[in-house]
């Protein structure tokens, strides 16, 4: 049986990832506030420029997001003029989202300040900690559940 607290957050999975989240999240929004970036359009530009153009499905993948919400934070890269995003040529019901130069450009501008607060949070947190926390994050995406099945 599941340990519960008196009043069953203490113990809550979901509150505690999400409480982390938000904290980290935060630190590398505000690393990387100086090239007009969050970290979550960081992480889609940085996956673009290792990929290549990819379906906005298959980014989706890889992010562990919703196709819905990817496609919403696909919207101000594009006009902002960081991704394209065109039908695919296979099939038209798709779309491919492609790194454009000022999108790489960016990332390259962002690289350094993201690795100083990768750096930061790995000094204070302990590299090895650092490493079973992202292989325990890792293996949360293994646990069965499929949130954004249809």
């Amino acid at each position: 049986m599941a340990a519960v607290s008196m009043d069953g957050t203490a113990l809550c999975n979901n509150l505690a990832l999400r409480k982390a989240a938000r904290y980290l999240g935060a630190a590398y929004d505000k690393a990387l506030a100086p090239v007009g970036l969050r970290g979550t359009q960081f992480s889609i530009l940085q996956k673009l420029s290792a990929y290549g153009e990819t379906t906005i499905t298959a980014l989706a993948e890889v992010i562990a997001m919703d196709r819905t919400t990817m496609a919403s934070n696909l919207k101000p890269l594009a006009r902002e003029g960081l991704v394209t995003i065109e039908p695919s040529a296979v099939d038209r019901r798709a779309r491919i989202v492609t790194l454009t130069p000022e999108g790489l450009s960016r990332v390259q501008e962002a690289l350094p300040l993201w690795r100083a607060v990768q750096a930061r949070f790995e000094e204070t947190f302990g590299d090895a900690d650092a490493a079973r926390l992202r292989a325990s994050l890792e293996a949360v995406l293994e646990t069965g559940f499929e949130p954004w099945a249809e």
